[in-house]
């Protein structure tokens, strides 16, 4: 039971799960509730021309992939003002075609197969200290982030036009969620890879929202199942023997149906509960 605990490089990888997970969470609440789940995937793959690039030019992996992915938000975000082009079709056409550059280079560049398939699967078990801090740093800038723009963000999701009426900076705050959302992708590559970032993004919210209707206790529930099925779905991995950002989504999938079963009955109980107080109610009018 306490195995995985006796290596250093198992105990890394449930650590840095743990903290993907939340920093997936936490910033999926705004993804899911901005109905934005395509960005997330999008830069994910747009993210992924960035290691690539990174790879070839011979320069470190965080410093492309942050330049790669602000220099994506800046052309998506320029892109979607244009009354022409809508902001769906901007995430598309720029992040297929920064993934397609990715693509390009590894087809004339052989030496990449193995790097390959760590973007697109992760490749937690190579996670070195340094990766470690690199991610933690990140869940503090971007908790710092939500911290100091939470009330805009708040306001923005829910209503952007009255957002602006009111006087919030729409533009500061996109621009800080956009980038946010960008180093989230960032720091959970090599724990995740390109193809599972989206569904960490979008499965604990989904799951949290089921669960209440309060946006604070969405948030909360959301962190809390990121942060376990982060540390929870390493460890597994160890005893199945199987890829730790697949074992992570799958533990999220099922905490989902959890919480849609849960949220199921609870509505069917609530539903008989209004059945029975209406039947009540009939008979006391009868009988008066």
């Amino acid at each position: 039971m306490f195995e995985p605990f006796e290596f250093q490089f198992m105990v890394r990888a449930m650590l840095a799960a743990s903290i993907v997970g939340a920093l997936t969470a936490s910033i999926g609440v705004f993804v899911v509730l901005r109905r934005l789940s395509y960005i997330g995937h999008g830069l994910a793959h747009s993210i992924f021309g960035g290691a690539v690039v990174s790879f070839v030019a011979g320069i470190n992996f965080y410093v492309g992939a942050t330049i790669w992915g602000v220099l994506t938000v800046f052309l998506i975000n320029g892109a979607s003002r244009r009354r022409q082009i809508s902001g769906d079709a901007a995430v598309g056409i720029i992040t297929t075609s920064a993934f397609a550059v990715g693509v390009l280079l590894i087809s004339r560049n052989r030496t990449f197969t193995r790097d390959f398939e760590a973007a697109l699967f992760g490749e937690i078990l190579g996670i070195t200290d340094t990766d470690l801090i690199v991610t933690a740093v990140a869940l503090a800038a971007i908790g710092l982030a939500l911290f100091t723009f939470w009330k805009q963000l708040v306001f923005t999701t829910f209503d952007q036009d009255v957002a602006g009426a009111y006087g919030v900076p729409i533009r500061t705050v996109e621009g800080v969620f956009s980038l946010a959302l960008a180093a989230t992708v960032i720091a959970s590559l090599q724990v995740l890879g390109v193809t599972l970032i989206a569904a960490a993004l979008v499965i604990p919210p989904v799951a949290a929202r089921l669960l209440t209707d309060s946006f604070s206790r969405m948030f909360a529930i959301a962190v809390v199942l990121g942060t376990l099925t982060g540390f929870f779905g390493a460890y597994l991995s160890w005893f199945v023997d199987s890829s730790s950002g697949a074992t992570i989504v799958l533990l999220q999938a099922a905490v989902f149906v959890v919480a849609l079963s849960y949220a199921g009955a609870r509505s069917r109980y609530r539903r008989r509960g209004v059945r029975e107080t209406e039947r009540i109610a009939g008979m006391e009018r009868l009988l008066n």
